[in-house]
This record gives structure tokens, C-alpha cells and sequence, in this order.
């Protein structure tokens, strides 16, 4: 790929600016621009899109995200050594790359971009789960994008596609399966990564579905699922006591057993339950 932009491979640009990872900021950089490009093209076809990308970093996945056909890509950034390398990629790619120098948590992407819209990036460590739950729980549905790219921990990613049952099922898999198709497309060793972390790295994509799988308050299902799993080896009678002195009778009206775990509980329920709490909300 650094022959079809003309730049320089990522190892001579982190070098040239002194790009040094650092941890206080969850940077870990993936230097392997066809490792890059494979996570840009299992995003889906980007020539009619605009793309969001958070924490590019030296600009790896950027360049895929451009070489790939990407219409705009908006890059958001917190760390301010960063920015000079990704203004050499803009300078490459006239007018298709935008770089804002802040972080993504504070930034509103919709006064940038124009839809259809997808997200895709190697999220920072330290703010990754959170920024897939903002965008898993907006106030309306569907939301701004249409499929997430994700790269996280591994064992966060199978949280995210965990079923019932098994043991990564949890608030993660109900918020994200909620709304969307969720699957793991690609995992990556530590080796990929500078400075390597001490874990695999897997990239989850998410598909916004175009109505929830099951009716349901959001608010109310999200209290719900938190305190289902705040406790986990808690029974729902217990668990789930703070939002109805009289969840016990609740649940065995529903037919869900008040004696079981949060694990063992699939969407549906869960849906059913914050219906009942809140019906004026479904």
C-alpha cells in the first residue's frame, strides 16, 4: 500500500516523528499496512461513505481507509504528535481527509460528515468500551452510522458476540445485540502491534439493525441489564430488587424464573422485563 500512496512505510514515519506509543493514552500501533487494509475492507464497501476514525495514530488504517475508497474520512485525535503525519496522508489524498486534532468523546461527527456513515478504527484501549456503548445507546434509533469496525481486546470483542450461557455474556452482548449483527472478522496476534500488548486483538463488526430485535425502552433496559450483571452470581430476585421491591412476583408473571442468573437470561426476557417496568417508555 505504501507504494500505491506514495508515502513511507509506518516504521520511517513513526521515526521521522518521533512517534512513540504511550500507554497513558492506550496506544498500541499497527504497523502492517496489510493487516491495515483487511480491517478497511472488512467495513464493506466505503466508496459511497464517509468514515469516522478514532485514534489513527500515525495514520495506518487511515491510509487503508483511503486506498480503499473511503469518500471522506474523519479523523479524530488526541495526541498532538500524531497530527503532522496525518497531514502528510491529507496531502496525499486532497480534500478526502479531515483531522481533528481533540477527543472523541467530545467531538460531534454529524457536523462533519455526510451519511451513509460508518465507523471504523483500532479504538485506544482505555476509551474503546465506552465509546461503543455511546454509540449502542443514542436517544434515537437507527442511529448516525451504519456498521461499526471495531479493534479491541479479544476478550472484550467475544464479549460483544457472546450468547446465553457461556461465560463473556454479559451487558456488552445485550446492548450490542440488541440493535445490531455483531460478529468477530479478523483477530490479530501482539506481535502485530508496537509496543506489542500482552493480549490478541480481534476487530468486531456491527451491523445498526433497522429496528431493535425486540421492543423495549432503552433507558429502562439498559438500568435493567446493569443491575442483572452488576452481580452476577446473584439470583434476578436479588439482582434485581432495587428497581421493584416486588420483582419476584414480576418475574414469575412473565414466566421468567426468578431463581436464575443474569447469564442464563437471553434478550428477549430482558426486553419483556423493562417493557413491564415501563410501558409508557415501549
Amino acid at each position: 500500500m505504501s507504494q500505491i500512496d506514495g508515502l513511507p512505510p509506518l516504521r520511517a514515519v513513526i521515526a521521522a516523528h518521533d512517534l512513540q506509543a504511550k500507554k497513558a493514552l492506550g496506544q498500541n500501533f499497527l504497523l502492517d499496512l496489510n493487516l491495515t487494509a483487511r480491517i478497511a475492507r472488512a467495513a464493506g464497501d466505503l466508496t459511497g461513505s464517509d468514515v469516522i476514525e478514532v485514534g489513527p495514530g500515525p495514520g495506518g488504517l487511515t491510509r487503508g481507509l483511503l486506498a480503499e475508497g473511503a469518500r471522506k474520512v474523519l479523523a479524530i485525535e488526541k495526541d498532538p504528535r500524531c497530527l503532522p503525519a496525518l497531514a502528510e496522508i491529507a496531502a496525499a489524498y486532497p480534500g478526502r481527509l479531515q483531522v481533528i486534532g481533540g477527543d472523541a468523546l467530545q467531538v460531534d461527527p454529524l457536523a462533519h460528515l455526510t451519511p451513509p456513515i460508518r465507523i471504523v478504527a483500532n479504538l485506544p484501549y482505555n476509551v474503546g468500551t465506552e465509546l461503543l456503548v455511546r454509540w449502542l445507546t443514542p436517544a434515537r434509533w437507527p442511529p448516525f452510522w451504519t456498521t461499526l469496525t471495531l479493534m479491541f481486546q479479544k476478550e472484550v470483542a467475544e464479549r460483544i458476540v457472546a450468547r446465553p450461557g457461556t461465560k463473556a455474556y454479559g451487558r456488552l452482548a445485550l446492548l450490542a445485540q440488541w440493535r445490531a449483527d455483531a460478529r468477530i472478522v479478523l483477530t490479530l496476534p501482539p506481535s502485530a502491534f508496537t509496543p506489542p500488548p500482552k493480549i490478541e486483538s480481534a476487530v468486531v463488526h456491527l451491523t445498526a439493525l433497522a429496528e431493535p430485535r425486540f421492543p423495549a425502552p432503552a433507558k429502562t433496559l439498559e438500568r435493567v441489564v446493569a443491575a442483572a450483571f452488576n452481580q452476577r452470581r446473584k439470583m434476578l430476585r436479588a439482582a434485581l430488587k432495587s428497581l421493584d421491591p416486588q420483582i419476584e412476583s414480576r418475574l414469575e408473571r412473565l414466566g421468567i424464573a426468578p431463581t436464575a442468573r443474569a447469564e442464563e437470561i437471553g434478550l428477549e426476557a430482558f426486553c419483556t422485563l423493562a417493557r413491564d417496568l415501563d410501558p409508557a417508555g415501549a
